[in-house]
């Protein structure tokens, strides 16, 4: 076997995962076996616990593929007709994808942007959607490109009082396991998450919590097979099976990953040790002359967005093939106005780490050159 260097993951995903989890992908199962069967069944009804939401009200739909692949089955299955257009409101990299989804799929969609690093003003949104009657109103509750936290319950509390029978949607890819929400303050009628991001898990499948009435209204109205939820659930449902291969090993590592949140303490233990890392990441770095993107108010503990310093040394692809050579993987920006680089706070990553990538940080700098605190 190839020598390999074990590093640790600072980004938004692929997430750093226990050795634990890894593990539990060592077993081989068929996708009918009775027990591969009962694992899903388990794993959809612990979703459903960490969600906080009755199993009569919602139910949780696997589906193969990455956090996108999820976030575009929901556009595909409750996407309107000609008549009925929805509104995805962005102030990021991933609203943006949210509207390119819609655009490629042809499905009727409008966009209300907001600034990548300021909040979604619900003065504006209130006009919005009084000017059009809306089906659908589609907002990222983590903006992983700056780490801002949008508040999802107070946006769809908006949206059902101006327009009651719009459908509500939150992409809480980033979110979902660290940061408690309100489903039934924030009228949610959809929210999607990965394996692979605060749960803690690998990569493989999506994570869908839908909402049983509106979901069963939208039979027959997706024109993609495969992503189509009704038709999923009524699959998993059925027999407890997939419609096609199910990413076996991945969900083995999944029932592990929750068994650790539980063990964790649940999350809101979860969602603290986060906040410490981030605390720990924001401390260091402004000690070294770091400036972040979004102000104190508006940061999240999920991941931070520092801005490129103007020492003339100073030079991305270099800083991270340092940092990578030290085992440190941090990730480049996502805003498109500003140049900037994100650390993020998630994953199996505990304040030890942060204190060790920010002494990797501080090495590099001294061999780059650049002085300390950078000016």
């Amino acid at each position: 076997m190839d020598n390999y260097q074990e590093k640790k993951l600072f980004t938004p995903g692929p997430l750093g995962v226990s050795n634990e989890v890894k593990e539990a992908m060592l077993r081989d199962f068929g996708s009918r076996d009775s027990e591969f069967i009962a694992i899903v069944k388990e794993v959809r009804e612990e979703i459903l616990k960490i969600a906080g939401v009755s199993s009569e009200i919602y139910t949780t739909v696997l589906l193969q593929g990455s956090g996108t692949f999820a976030v575009e089955s929901v556009f595909q299955t409750v996407q309107p007709d000609s008549n009925g257009r929805g509104l995805i409101l962005s102030n990021g990299a991933y609203g943006n994808r949210m509207k390119k989804i819609c655009d490629v799929a042809r499905i009727p969609a409008d966009i209300l942007e907001f600034p990548e690093d300021g909040e979604l003003q619900l003065s504006l949104l209130q006009e919005t959607l009084r000017r059009s009657a809306y089906v659908l109103v589609a907002v990222v509750h983590c903006e992983t490109s700056s780490g801002i936290i949008n508040p999802v319950e107070e946006i769809g509390s908006l949206v059902k009082s101006v327009l009651p029978g719009a459908m509500f949607f939150v992409d809480a890819m980033s979110s979902f396991g660290a940061i408690p929400i309100d489903f039934e303050a924030g009228h949610i009628d959809f929210l999607v998450t990965s394996a692979n991001k605060c749960l803690q898990g690998v990569p493989g499948f999506g994570v869908v919590l839908a909402k049983r009435r509106v979901l069963f209204q939208c039979r027959g109205r997706s024109k993609s097979l495969s992503m189509d939820l009704v038709d999923q659930y009524e699959g998993l449902e059925k027999n407890g099976q997939f419609r096609f291969t199910p990413p076996t090993h991945a969900l083995l590592a999944f029932q592990r990953a929750l068994q650790e949140l539980s063990a964790e303490g649940g999350i809101r233990s979860r969602a603290e040790r986060y906040k410490k890392n981030s605390l720990i990441v924001l401390s260091g770095m402004r000690d070294l002359g770091f400036k972040t993107l979004l102000t104190v108010e508006k940061q999240g503990a999920i991941i931070t967005s520092f801005l490129y310093p103007t020492h003339p040394n100073f030079n991305f692809d270099e800083f991270y093939r340092r940092l990578s050579n030290l085992g440190q993987l941090i990730y480049p920006g996502k805003v498109t106005k500003t140049d900037s680089f994100r650390i993020g706070n998630i994953g199996h990553l505990f304040p030890p780490d942060m204190r060790y990538l920010i002494k990797c940080i501080e090495r590099t700098l001294h061999e780059m050159c650049i002085p300390i605190p950078i000016k």
